[in-house]
């Protein structure tokens, strides 16, 4: 099949978000977040559009409601999480999916002392901690999550080669791939509209394709894509995905069997998640060079922020 290219893909977007064709979307936004909770990591949201962010120096999460202002949801170091990354809401299971790490041996202590990767749901209603797995290998690092369309949760280690799931029903983690070739820092990961899931490794610049057959892993294609600057987190949308590179990109992805069409939509700071809600991709700028650069980590950090690029204004039909 052939991919959506530019027009017929927004259109495709633009119905899918309620969108009228040939409407301009709303204006750019931008949330300040509290200078007591810096480097956010990822952001993720409901369906009403509430917004939830990491920080992977401090850990906890903040939830925004629309509208209203950042307030501190899961306090640092509660259910005995450390540095928070990836977050997924999970609404048909009442949960917010988090990942918890501790890194502190790329310099980052957070908030507890707790060892191990671990991936840990919280009730999206009260912010209880409900469920927490931890990864099955030494030295792990929780970085992303996605959702099968079976209800299946799985999440990336990005210090490894490892991509795990746990199954419905399942009470522990399990191995789902283990191969070399995703050695180059496993980041973002989503389910496509084929069914399959796509993984980008943030260190190699390269974006795969594990194929899905009855919830089993059925090979891996390297695609073929135009050069990449620290791909992150990657969304799907209807038709595609949207994906945010480290290098200050947001891009609108499709996929023809293993070529990609890559189409930049917006430009941002150090960015390192992003969630779509309504016809906004919310982005949030990471901005960790200031933490982990040696020649920024000692100076004065800059402000934090969620900002929201519009998704790119739809084509009247001819």
């Amino acid at each position: 099949m052939m991919p959506l290219r530019t027009a017929a893909f927004r259109t495709l977007i633009g119905i899918a978000l309620g969108m009228t064709p040939g409407l301009a979307t709303a204006e750019p936004a931008e949330i300040a977040l509290p200078g007591s909770f810096p480097f956010p990591e990822n952001v993720t949201s409901t369906k009403d559009g509430t917004l939830y962010v990491s920080s992977i120096s401090d850990g906890g999460v903040i939830r925004i409601a629309p509208g209203g202002e950042p307030e501190l949801w899961i306090e640092p170091g509660a259910y005995d999480t450390r540095s928070t990354l990836g977050l997924l809401a999970d609404e048909k299971k009442g949960l917010l999916w988090v990942c918890s790490n501790d890194i502190s041996g790329i310099g980052v202590d957070g908030p507890t002392d707790i060892e191990g990767g671990f991936l840990k749901g919280f009730d999206l209603n009260t912010g209880e901690g409900k469920v927490s797995y931890r990864f099955p290998m030494e030295g792990a690092v929780c970085n992303d999550i996605a959702i099968a369309p079976d209800g299946a949760v799985y999440a990336t280690n990005t210090a490894g080669m490892e991509i795990v799931k746990l199954a419905p029903g399942a009470e522990e983690l399990e191995i789902w791939v283990s191969d070399p070739v995703l050695k180059g820092g496993l980041d973002g990961l989503a389910f496509g509209p084929d069914g399959n899931l796509y993984v980008n490794t943030f260190s190699a610049n390269e974006l795969f394709r594990i194929d899905v057959e009855d919830g089993e892993a059925k090979g891996i294609a390297k695609l073929e894509t135009p050069p990449l600057g620290k791909p992150d987190g990657i969304r799907p949308v209807p038709g595609g995905f949207v994906m945010v590179e480290g290098a200050g990109k947001l891009d609108l992805i499709t996929v023809d069997g293993d070529t990609v069409d890559i189409e930049t939509i917006g430009a941002f700071t150090e960015p390192t998640g992003v969630t779509v809600v309504g016809d906004r991709a919310w982005v949030t700028e990471g901005q960790l060079s200031y933490l982990f650069d040696e020649a920024k980590k000692d100076g004065p950090r800059p402000s934090f922020q969620l900002r929201a690029m519009p998704l790119p204004q739809v084509e009247a039909a001819h």
